[in-house]
């Protein structure tokens, strides 16, 4: 999709591949085999696109909302140690290498987004009747898991019903990975709700440890992969205002942006939602963690 990472030289390490919004780079040591580091640019990416436009601050904000979430978690997580160079300091973990299972595990709670859709037409999300008469916004009671395949960067994942990861990861893998991303869900919904804020839905990436363990990765309950929403502003009924890149995807779709061929490179983002989209990101972090972001 044109995208071409800015890498960093990092001593010690070697870079090894750059995703959407994360690169990873390996002990340039090769006796050591079992760690990452994970690093978090200000890259952002919408509708399968790297956008040109970077957001000040966002990977150090990623980082930190994670680590915050990993400690709240009562669930194994691979990170081993944030003491990494000065040059990707604030916005690195250096993490245990997991083999990672090749879904995008999804819980949602609230009805909203692509599945939408889906809901109105057939009554189903992810092959799961729900309740008639719901609406945008409208919360899903239980929560559901709706797993995607992953795909290969620049192409859209595959949403895939229970049966589709059982046939990907073997049933016991699948019933781990589904009661792994509810019971997660659950508690994170819980606690972001004290702070006032709606977890209306999250992806999740695991994989499993040298011994065998379920284990989560990658980054955690942060905007970029989840839905925050305001409890105080919460209405449904139609899209709700949210503290994540919800709002540069609806720059993208405005008439402002003039985007009209989806097969084109998107449109680089004006200084002043630029500015919006990293004041949200922090906004998140502040509410969630009660901490200041300036000054941690």
């Amino acid at each position: 999709m044109g995208f071409e990472a800015e890498i960093v030289d990092v001593p010690g390490w070697k870079h090894l591949y750059s995703g959407k919004v994360r690169d990873l780079y390996v002990p340039e040591d090769q006796s050591i085999t079992d760690r990452v580091l994970v690093v978090a640019s200000d890259r952002i990416s919408a509708f399968d696109y790297v956008l040109s436009t970077e957001i000040p601050d966002k990977g150090k904000v990623l980082t930190k909302l994670s680590l915050w979430w990993f400690d709240q978690l009562d669930f194994p997580n691979h990170v081993i140690s944030t003491e990494v160079p000065d040059e990707v300091a604030g916005r690195a973990m250096i993490c245990e290498k997991l083999d990672m299972a090749p879904i995008e595990c999804i819980a949602r709670g609230y009805l909203t987004g692509s599945v939408l859709g889906d809901y109105q037409r057939t009554g189903t999300v992810s092959g799961q009747r729900l309740t008639d008469g719901l609406v945008d916004g409208s919360r899903i009671d239980p929560p559901i898991f709706t797993p995607s395949a992953k795909a290969e960067f620049g192409e859209h994942d595959e949403n895939i019903d229970f049966a589709g990861t059982v046939e990907r990861v073997g049933e016991p893998m699948a019933d781990a990975l589904r009661e792994a991303t509810l019971g997660i869900y659950g508690q994170a919904e819980k606690i972001a709700r004290e702070h006032g804020i709606i977890l209306a839905d999250t992806k999740f990436e695991f994989g499993t440890d040298a011994n065998g363990v379920l284990t989560l990765g990658d980054e955690v309950l942060t905007p970029d992969s989840s839905r925050f929403w305001d409890e105080k502003t919460y209405q449904p009924g139609g899209p709700q205002p949210s503290f994540d890149k919800q709002f540069v995807r609806d720059w993208l779709t405005s008439p402002e942006a003039g985007w009209t061929d989806r097969s084109t490179e998107p449109p680089a983002l004006p200084t002043d939602i630029v500015e919006k989209t990293r004041a949200r990101y922090i906004e998140a972090y502040e509410r969630l963690t009660g901490n200041t972001f300036d000054q941690v």
